[in-house]
């Protein structure tokens, strides 16, 4: 019985959350395709707002380019705070060194 109760309670939840019909009209949409997918995985991932394969490496791809810029703006930026010091330093006198 303590099974049932939990069974119960977990359909309960999905249903309030919206699971239940979110998994069905993407399922009744894949049924009434003309044409089915090669890979039904994936249209249901699609359906679910998940990119896809080609737009997940292109969205790695851009993540990727933007650390590495990161990465140059810092040392750009390390570079930049090195020439202030040296430059608000008095004549005569060594920059401290960071």
């Amino acid at each position: 019985m303590a099974t049932d109760s939990k069974k119960e309670a977990f359909r309960k939840f999905l249903e309030t959350a919206g699971v239940i019909d979110m998994l069905t009209k993407s399922l009744v949409q894949l049924y009434e395709e003309p044409e089915k997918p090669p890979n039904a995985i994936d249209y249901v991932r699609t359906a679910f707002g998940a990119p896809t394969p080609a737009e997940f490496d292109a969205l790695m791809e851009e993540k990727n380019n933007l650390a590495a810029e990161k990465e140059d703006m810092q040392k750009q930026i390390e570079e930049l705070n090195a020439k202030i010091a040296e430059l608000e330093a008095p004549a005569g006198e060594e920059a401290p060194a960071e």
